[in-house]
């Protein structure tokens, strides 16, 4: 697969980075910093274990999908 300056898929690249980025500053962490317990263990830490697992796979189906929809027969996108 030929990778062109822009790229869809680099585009996408650079929007889940945008993503993580926020997903990770003051405001998010701000809201998931309590003394909440959830089965005996702080939110923030679920926080990080469960969104971040969740974002990779976010960005696997997106880069994913990107892909397979550059490889159909007939697609000249790559032009």
């Amino acid at each position: 697969m030929k990778e062109t300056k822009d790229s869809p898929i680099r585009e996408a690249w650079i929007l889940c980075l945008i993503l993580g980025i926020v997903m990770i500053n003051f405001p998010f962490i701000h809201i998931f910093n309590t003394d909440r317990l959830i089965f005996g263990i702080p939110q923030l830490v679920l926080y990080f274990f469960i969104g971040w697992p969740a974002s990779i796979v976010v960005i696997w189906l997106f880069v994913s999908h990107l892909e397979a929809r550059q490889s159909r027969p007939g697609n000249t996108d790559d032009l």
